[in-house]
């Protein structure tokens, strides 16, 4: 089973939580002139084998976005932090 450490909540079931996405991925600006690297960027996915950085969000708790780093092989949780402490790039 999937458990998640909540920096706000502790360790809880991955029921609790939702995924978002790619954490890594880097999003062009917001305009007309960017169309087709939007559509690259929200629709084109990568299916990583091994450590990967995701989004998710505790929904049915404290409801804070987190910055997961899991490995998709194993499905362990190597790292857990605040959407807002994650770096940028």
């Amino acid at each position: 089973m999937l458990r998640i450490n909540c920096p706000y909540c502790g360790v809880r079931d991955h029921e609790e939580f939702s995924y978002f996405g790619d954490a890594s991925k880097t999003y062009p600006p917001l305009d007309a002139e960017h169309h087709d690297a939007w559509v690259e960027a929200v629709y084109m996915r990568n299916n990583p084998k091994g450590e990967h950085t995701e989004f998710w969000q505790h929904t049915l708790a404290c409801r804070r976005w987190l910055v997961v780093k899991r490995n998709t092989v194993t499905h362990d949780i190597l790292s857990v932090m605040p959407a807002r402490e994650r770096p940028q790039a």
